[in-house]
C-alpha cells in the first residue's frame, strides 16, 4: 500500500479554543483553519463558541463576529456581502462556497471553516488566486474586432445575446475549479472550469472576430482534455452556472470547426 507523508510544517495541529463568556444558550463551535507564515508555524484549527442568538444569518456574519468580538487575529476576504464580487469565496461545512451567501443553519453541527481547496494559503482563510488570474489573463477576456474602422456601437441580436447567459454572471470565486479535481492535480497547465467557462463566454460572442483563434488557443490536450465531466464544478458554482455544459460545447466546436 501506498503511504503519503506530509511535509512536517503542514501538518494541522490543535489550535486556541475560545469558551463563549456571553452565557448564551445558543451557542454554535465554529472550528477554522488558521495559519500566519510570518510565525513559521503549523497550521491550526482554532475552535470558537459563538453565540448564534445575536448573529445574523450567513456564515459570513459568523466570522465577522468572531473577529469583531473574540478575535480580531482572523484574516479572510470580503467586499460587496451580496453574492457579487467572489471575495468571500471559501470551504463551508466540506462544501465551496460564498459565505456571504451561505445559511450557516443549512450546515448542522459544528460549522468547519478552510480555505478554498488546492490554492497555497497566503494567510488563514485567504487563498492564492495569483495562478487562475493568470490562467484568466492567458485566454485574452476582452472584445477582438480587427475592424480599423469601426467608430459606433457594435450590435447584437437579442438572440445572439441570450447565448451569453449563463457565462457572463461568473464572478470568478474559483469555488468551481477549486473543486476539480482535475484542476487539483494539473492546475498548473488545466486551465479549470471557471477559466473555461469565460473561454466560452468570448467564444460564443457574436461581435468578436476571433473565434476560430480562441478555440485554438484552448485546443490542447492538458488546457481543455482534462476535464473528465466529473461536474463538481456545476454543484459548487454559487450563481447557478453551468461550467462542465460550456467546457463540453467548446468541445463540440472543436470537433465540429476547422481550427
Amino acid at each position: 500500500m501506498v503511504q503519503l507523508n506530509l511535509p512536517e510544517n503542514s501538518k494541522i495541529k490543535k489550535g486556541k479554543y475560545f469558551k463563549d463568556k456571553t452565557g448564551s444558550k445558543n451557542i454554535k463551535k465554529v472550528n477554522v483553519y488558521r495559519w500566519d507564515p510570518s510565525t513559521g508555524e503549523n497550521p491550526r484549527v482554532d475552535t470558537y463558541e459563538v453565540d448564534m442568538d445575536n448573529c445574523p444569518s450567513k456564515v459570513l456574519d459568523v466570522l465577522n463576529k468572531i473577529k469583531n468580538e473574540i478575535d480580531p487575529t482572523l484574516a479572510y476576504r470580503r467586499s460587496c456581502a451580496h453574492g457579487v464580487c467572489g471575495s468571500c469565496a471559501m470551504n463551508m461545512g466540506g462544501k465551496n462556497g460564498l459565505a456571504c451567501t451561505t445559511p450557516h443553519a443549512e450546515i448542522d453541527g459544528d460549522l468547519d471553516i478552510y480555505p478554498l481547496p488546492h490554492l497555497k494559503v497566503k494567510r488563514d482563510l485567504i487563498g492564492d488566486l495569483d495562478g487562475l488570474y493568470k490562467q484568466y489573463e492567458s485566454i485574452e477576456p476582452w472584445l477582438k474586432s480587427n475592424s480599423k474602422s469601426e467608430t459606433t456601437e457594435i450590435y447584437q441580436s437579442k438572440e445572439d445575446r441570450a447565448k451569453l447567459d449563463g457565462a457572463y454572471e461568473c464572478i470568478m470565486c474559483a469555488c468551481c475549479s477549486t473543486s476539480c479535481p482535475s484542476y487539483w492535480w494539473n492546475g498548473d497547465k488545466y486551465l479549470g472550469p471557471a477559466v473555461l467557462l469565460q473561454a466560452y463566454r468570448w467564444i460564443m460572442d457574436s461581435r468578436d472576430e476571433e473565434k476560430k483563434a480562441r478555440l485554438k488557443k484552448v485546443a490542447d490536450e492538458l488546457k481543455l482534455y482534462r476535464c473528465h465531466t466529473i461536474l463538481n464544478c456545476t454543484n459548487a458554482c454559487p450563481k447557478g452556472l453551468n461550467p462542465a455544459k460550456a467546457i463540453a460545447e467548446i468541445k463540440k466546436m472543436l470537433a465540429t470547426t476547422n481550427v
